[in-house]
This record gives C-alpha cells, structure tokens and sequence, in this order.
C-alpha cells in the first residue's frame, strides 16, 4: 500500500503555495498571533487537498515455481527393465508434486531425433527448449529420469541459464554389464574370389569384466564361413575371400553374456561390394550359321569379359586332302581347356556344337563335373541337338535339365514368357513382353524336348519350352532351344532384347545375386527400411522385422508386379533389423554404425554428478530392491546454499503478477471538505474567542 500525488497545479506552483504558506506559519508563530498553529494546520491542510493525495493498493498473485522433468526415452532406455522404471518413477514424480499446488511440473519426453543419421540422447538442448519462456526466477530445480547416457553435457562452468539444483534420477542397476562388437576397419569393395582383410572388436562394458574369449561367429551372405575367440577389449585380424558379385552382407555375432544390459549390439553388418576383375567365358561354335556371332558381339562388348572363343569348322571325319598344317591357325587345346583350366571359367557356352570327334567323350564327363561343382553352361541349341551327334548323347547329358525328342519344330511363333517366366528375374519385365502378341518379331524354329526339369521362362509355339533354366549340383545350366534369336538382333519385324535377355542368361548362371529367383533382400534409405522379396511362387505372406530394442513386428508385403514384393516403412529405432520371410531372412543397418547411442548402454551417475554437485542438487538411482523410489522433495525459501542427499530440493520462486490496483482519494469527496472545514472553522474559532 502506497500513497501517491497528483496535484491540481504544477508543482512548481505547489512549492512556490508551500513555501508562502510555511513563511507565513512561521512569521505568526514568531509573533506569538493567536492561534498561529490552527492556521498552520489550516494551511497544511489547504496545501495537502490541492496536491491530491491517493492511497494506492495493489493486488497482487504468487506466480508457480516451474520444474522441468526431463524424461528419457531414448533407445538406450528401450530394455523392458529401464522401460518399467522409468514409468513408475515418473509416476511417482506426478504424485510428489502434486502435494505441492505451488510448484508446476513440466514433463517432457525425449526420443531419439527420427531425421538423424546418428542418434544421441540430447536431454539439455531439451531442457533449454522447455524452459525458453520462463524467467530465470521461477526456475526452481529440473529432473532428468535417464540411465545417464545423455550427449549434449554442457561444459560443468557454462552457465545453464538459471540458478536452481540439478537432479538426476538414474534408471538401471549399478552393477550393469554388457558386451558389444564392432568393425574396428574394413573394405567396401573387394575383388571377387580374392582375399580381404578385416579388423574386429569386442568390448565388455561395466563393472563385471569378463576377459575369457568370446566366441564370434560370422556370416557371410547367411553362411556360417568362421567361428573365431575374440579376447575383450583386443583387435582380432579375420581374412575372408569375397563370394560373389554385388552386395555382400557380413554378419559378425559375439555370444551373449547372461544377464548382460541388451543383446541389440551383440551383432554387427558389415557390407562389402564384390567386383568381378574379369568374367572369363569359353564360346565352343558349332558349324557356321547365320547366327554364330550373336553371342560373340554380346560377350565382346562388355569390357569385363575375357572370351575365349573357338568355332569348329571342319570335323576330324571329313577327307577333303587338306594339308593338316592349314586346317587352322592353332590347334584347338582341348586338354587345356577342358581338363587343366576348366574351372577358371565362369562360364562355358555350346553354341549350336553337336559331338563330331573333336572333344574325347572323357571330356563331357569333365564339363559335367565342372557344373555340379559350382560351374555354368548354356547351350544354344539348333538342329543338330535333335540328331544323332547331339552332346545330349554324351556324358553332358547328365546334367542337362531336358533331353531332345529327335523332332525339330519349323513354324513363325512369338516367343512368349511362361507364367513362371512372368515372374523369374531373368525374363520378368523385359521390353514388349507384357503386350499379345509381344512387342517383338518372330522365330521360326524350336527343338522339342522331353519334360523338362527345372523352369520353363519362355515358350514358344503351342508352349513348346524355349529356354529353360535350372540347377545342378552347385551349379547352374541354361538351354536356349532355338537357334533364331539372331533374328531379333538383326532387327527382323523390329527385333526384339535379345542383349538384355542373353545379358540376364548369362549374370543368372552366374549366380548374380539380384537375379536370384527366390531371394529377400533389404537396404536403407536415409531412416526408411525397404525390403524386397522376388519369388516364382504365390504370395509370400508378411514379413517379421526383429528390431534392435527386441520387439518384433509382422508387416505386410504390397506386390510390386509379377513375383515382385516390397516393404517401405519409415524406421524410428537406430541400429541392425532383421528381415525375415519364411525361410529367407536378411540384415539391415539403419543408421550410423557408430551412433553415439549405442557406443555404451550401461547406466552411469557419473554423467550428472558434477551437474549436481556444483548446483547443490541430488543424483540417485531409482531402483529400490524389486521396486522403484523416486526420493521426496524439500521446497525451500531463497538461494540453495546446502546440498541434501535424501531429498531433491527446490527453491520456490518470490515471483508475482499484478491481478489490480485499488486506489483511494484521500482529500476527495465529503470526508476532504469536511477535514477542510474543520480545520478553518477551528482557526475561526480560536481568533475569535
């Protein structure tokens, strides 16, 4: 309550009315006048009615005292351990606070940040966010329920932007220990069939130290290749030979400890990218015809492939008096070829070749081995595979998928891809197949075969089968049964793909990985996860995708053509998932690899105690026995000055907002004149006695 001025006149006039007034007071009581001093009163009175004195109220409200509890949900906190404590703990948060109506709570929940590449748990840049339009005043302490892995620690002398105690409730147990692998370094690329060299890791973290060998396994392509013992904390070299072309995922998993904090990093991928230095290829050509160098140009073009090629132009049998020196350039080196350096070929074509000698039937028994042990063979039939010099008549036979009838089919057909072929990565979607008739021109002959084994992609007239593919052994072999795909490479009706079909041909027998026809494969995108699965069967059914926290999730599949499935879905946890379908399963990475989140997953106080100490706040762990206590609070008046080990203190703001303001004239109305004419009826009344 305060009385303020607001005088009728300036208040130059004011001083100038005073200081007549206390002159002439002055001069009556020098005098000795009769009743100087109710004149003086009078006057006194006269002057304080002029200024206008008012008595001034203000009404005013206590303002909360804000406590931000910053609550950590981050993956590190995903355990259903730390997931139950800080549930109950924030629980009994709300119900301690709520016993002080004068202190408001702000709870903010903070996750990983879902845009980053590289998740961390930032709990100040929270704090700063949940506090930002408050005033330093009202500020009475915050709370961070964490494990106290949190990654944006401000420098222990900045200044926090309020003064008020810092508490840490800490989630987890305080003997925790958990073990982890990493790649320490590792190729990205690597040629195929040769070695590489990586450096691995594992780590046990905690207070329980554990520093016998740990079994590795690793995986490659979902192939056990090795099983290592690592020692904790040691580098361990591992040389491994890369299996194929494209895409090669290497899973290292390091055995589990028992009762360890998470099993999410007890796994790491590595991928690496396989480079095929050359493909070597041997192009066996029969008799000449019109089609002889299709295949030729096409292995010819590509600078990857080494092509051997020879074409058979005159058989042993045929007695013309041809000097032998002038049969050919150089002799063909069957035994080199198909006995020393066999299986340096990736791949071995027959083109339109029948058996007239000049192989030993020993040798076809060879190219058979050769496929059953991993090898791969075409044959580009023509007539002579329905005569009796067929190689269908040699050993070879054995590991071909069909055998001939004898009958030779001559009529202008479409080739057509079967409804196997409108699923099978070889064939699917090639360039004017999905039109009737197809958007190519014609062939004019086929070679009809018995029941063929493995899968008829493409057939030809009346669905005679046209190119067969299937698997031998460890091997693969193609069967094109027609000679007339020239035609399409000479632009006849306006052709047809022939490079992309006999480029597809060639990659599946050579085991290329996206040409598989049964496969699941998965790859990120930023945070998206997409997962494909191509299959030349019915609908594959949902995915299960394991992520890196534990919990599991069934997805659907959405079709994305024939034998073409996909998954997208927008990925909020950090670290390696597991996609699996049936009995297909892959591994994906999303994600940094080396995402401060996952770097250590222990609980720790050490993180907030020099926060705490230098604010004169708490840091304690929640766990109690089997259950959870948060401690009580202890709200006090003025400046933290003493730190309490058993309760969280709070230092209640003095902090208010103006609701009104009363006022209260004091010379106005009837109570001011009446004083007035007191005060000059009591002067009249003296001098005049």
């Amino acid at each position: 309550m305060t009385i303020e001025f607001a005088p009728f006149v300036p208040w130059s006039v004011m001083i100038a009315l005073g200081a007549f007034a206390l002159v002439l007071a002055l001069a009556s009581l020098w005098r000795g006048l009769r009743g100087s001093l109710l004149r003086a009163v009078a006057l006194a009175m006269l002057l304080l009615a002029i200024a206008n004195p008012t008595l001034t109220e203000e009404q005013r409200e206590a303002l909360s005292t804000i406590v931000p509890i910053i609550v950590d949900r981050s993956q590190s906190q995903q355990t259903p351990e730390r997931q139950a404590q800080t549930t109950a703990a924030l629980e009994q948060l709300k119900d301690r606070f709520s016993k002080f109506p004068r202190i408001e709570p702000r709870i903010v929940e903070v996750d990983n940040d879902p845009a980053s590449e590289s998740p961390s748990t930032r709990l100040f840049t929270a704090l700063n966010a949940a506090i930002s339009d408050v005033p330093p005043a009202r500020i009475g302490g915050a709370v961070f329920l964490t494990d106290g892995q949190i990654h944006d620690m401000p420098g222990t002398n900045q200044d926090l932007g309020f003064n008020a105690p810092i508490h840490g409730l800490i989630t987890g147990r305080a003997d925790e220990f958990d073990r982890r692998i990493e790649v320490v370094r590792a190729p990205r690329f690597g040629i195929v069939g040769e070695e590489q060299q990586m450096t691995l890791r594992v780590v046990d973290d905690g207070k329980t130290q554990n520093s016998a060998p740990a079994p590795v396994t690793i995986r490659m392509n979902g192939d056990v290749i090795a099983t290592l013992q690592a020692r904790p904390g040691t580098e361990l070299p591992f040389t491994f030979t890369v299996p194929r072309a494209g895409n090669n995922i290497m899973e290292l998993a390091v055995a589990e400890l028992p009762g360890e904090v998470t099993t999410a990093n007890n796994r790491a991928v590595h991928v690496i990218d396989g480079i095929r230095q050359n493909l070597r290829v041997l192009l066996v050509s029969g008799e000449p015809h019109a089609g002889e160098r299709a295949w030729r140009n096409l292995l010819k073009s590509d600078a990857s492939v080494d092509l051997v090629h020879f074409t058979i132009l005159r058989p042993p049998d045929k007695q013309d008096g041809t000097p032998i020196n002038e049969l050919s350039l150089i002799a063909f080196p069957t035994r080199e070829l198909f006995v020393e350096k066999i299986n340096s070929f990736d791949l071995i074509i027959f083109d339109r070749y029948q058996h007239r000698g000049v192989l030993p039937i020993l040798y076809y028994d060879y190219i058979a081995q050769y496929v059953e042990k991993g090898g791969a063979l075409l044959i580009a039939a023509g007539p002579e595979h329905a005569g009796q010099d067929s190689i269908a008549t040699t050993p070879l036979g054995t590991v071909l998928p069909a055998a001939p009838t004898g009958d030779v089919h001559n009529a202008g057909f479409f080739p057509r891809l079967s409804e196997a072929g409108k699923k099978h990565p070889v064939t699917r979607g090639l360039d004017g197949s999905t039109s009737e008739p197809p958007a190519w021109g014609r062939w004019f002959r086929t070679i009809d075969v018995d029941r063929p084994q493995g899968q008829v992609v493409m057939e030809g007239d009346e669905k005679r089968p046209l190119l067969v593919l299937n698997r031998e052994g460890e091997g693969r072999v193609a069967m094109l049964l027609s000679d007339q795909g020239w035609l399409w490479a000479r632009g006849f009706e306006g052709g047809g793909p022939h490079v992309d079909l006999y480029r597809r041909i060639a990659h599946w027998l050579m085991k290329e990985p996206e040409l598989e026809e049964e496969a699941l494969t998965a790859r990120a995108v930023g945070r998206t996860l997409e997962a494909t699965r191509q299959t030349i069967g019915n609908d594959p059914g949902p995915a299960i995708i394991k992520y890196p926290s534990g919990k599991t999730e069934t997805v659907p599949f959405t079709s994305a053509g024939p034998g073409l499935y996909r998954i997208e879905k927008r990925m909020q946890e950090t670290g390696l998932f597991e996609v699996s379908n049936g009995k297909f399963s892959t591994l994906v990475h999303i994600g940094a690899v080396d995402a401060a989140e996952f770097k250590a997953m222990i609980s720790t106080t050490q993180t907030l105690a020099p926060y705490a100490e230098k604010t004169h706040g708490m840091v304690a762990r929640v766990a109690n026995g089997s259950g959870v206590r948060t401690p009580d609070l202890l709200p006090v008046r003025g400046e933290v000055r003493v730190t309490n080990p058993d309760r969280m203190v709070i230092r209640l703001t003095n902090e208010t907002v103006l609701k009104g303001i009363n006022t209260l004239p004091l010379f106005a109305g009837f109570a001011g004149l009446g004083a007035l004419l007191l005060a000059v009826s009591a002067m009249w009344w003296r001098e005049g006695r």
